[in-house]
């Protein structure tokens, strides 16, 4: 199944929820709509599965324009953030119950409610009522009677987030593993990096009702076209740096140290002033082989998080942070000397577009 946006736009009274913007989604696979909170990704998905009407533009599905249509007349399933299940139906008539509107007959109903609920490990649980269960168990309740439609389109609006990380990783897993086959187009809606890059697919940058890129994950992660859209693909966002071309060749950054950036075919002119972006764990406290330079900072935070240490840092006025694998113990306020090697930075202009990725991809 094919999906096109053509200038949709959404605004309500006074405020726009969603700018003209332009989409084509991956027919057969994942398009995840990455954003932050009100980056306009539940309106999106409202607009394409027919609950609300875009205020310009056009949908068209299968080259078909369903933009008046509504959301009972359109093939497709969805599941939100805060799941729904009828409390007065076992699990098994929960599932079910598409089928059933459906008219589909009973022994097909019997072998399509098990065998999905086999592929989301809630074969022992058809019997239970949604109460009985505990929160991931009502979630894959959810997504059970959602999937059992087989609708070529699947909205899914930040359905983890409501479940503990163990959860979250199971049925993400689970997910990618029941859309492998290609017959469903997918739109999943998170506000996380991590879950995006673990999903695949193709995923759409948003953020405050602007389509921002599009692209497959991957590429779009080693090559995000402007400073807000690598702020928003990274957690914590990419650190930016102020530099000064030298020569066509090299950088200097507000301190003094300079950069050195050949083989990238930049032809900068001495004086351009640009950006360099670094993620956070390509800052490393030990030196560097190779080009690169080392900047002295000042910590101002030392966070751990599981097996891995986040130093907040000041290099002057300009915040730094580095993620260390493993639990290090720093005292605040203490010098710390850090390196940052050319072949992973990323380099911007002054507006945030995109001059050059980095030649070390991860």
């Amino acid at each position: 199944m094919t999906l096109e946006l053509k200038q949709v736009v959404k605004t309500v009274g006074a405020e726009t929820h969603l700018y003209p913007l332009d989409l084509t989604l991956a027919a057969g696979g994942i398009n995840v709509l990455l954003g932050p909170t009100q980056a306009g990704k539940t309106s999106l998905m409202r607009i394409i599965a027919g609950l609300d009407k875009p205020t310009g533009g056009r949908i068209l599905v299968d080259g078909k324009d369903v933009t008046g249509v509504g959301v009972r007349e359109r093939n497709l399933a969805m599941v939100y953030q805060q799941f729904i299940n009828y409390p007065g139906l076992s699990v098994y008539e929960n599932i079910a119950s598409p089928l059933r509107l459906q008219k589909t007959p009973q022994q097909e109903i019997h072998q399509r409610v098990t065998e999905i609920a086999e592929k989301l490990h809630i074969s022992h649980l058809l019997q239970r009522l949604p109460g009985e269960l505990s929160g991931g168990q009502q979630q894959r309740t959810a997504l059970a009677r959602a999937l059992i439609k087989r609708a070529p389109l699947v909205l899914l609006d930040e359905p983890l987030v409501n479940l503990d990380y163990k959860l979250r990783e199971e049925l993400r897993s689970e997910l990618i593993s029941l859309f492998a086959a290609g017959d469903t187009t997918v739109v999943y809606a998170t506000t996380e990096p991590q879950e995006a890059l673990l999903l695949g697919g193709h995923t759409a940058v948003m953020h405050e009702g602007r389509l921002l890129q599009f692209a497959p994950t991957l590429q779009l992660f080693n090559a995000p076209a402007s400073t807000q859209v690598a702020a928003i693909f990274n957690d914590p966002p990419m650190n930016l740096l102020d530099a000064t071309a030298s020569s066509a060749d090299a950088l200097r950054l507000e301190d003094g140290s300079v950069l050195e950036i050949a083989g990238r075919g930049l032809n900068l002119s001495p004086g351009q002033r640009c950006k360099v972006g670094i993620r956070c764990n390509d800052v490393r406290l030990q030196a560097l082989a190779g080009a690169g330079v080392s900047l002295s900072c000042r910590l101002v935070l030392a966070e751990l998080s599981g097996s891995e240490t986040y130093m907040h840092l000041r290099h002057g006025d300009v915040p730094l942070v580095a993620q260390l694998p493993g639990v290090h113990e720093f005292e605040i306020g203490s010098t710390v000397k850090v390196s940052i090697g050319a072949a992973q930075v990323f380099l911007f202009d002054t507006e945030g577009r995109l001059l050059s990725a980095p030649t070390e991809t991860h």
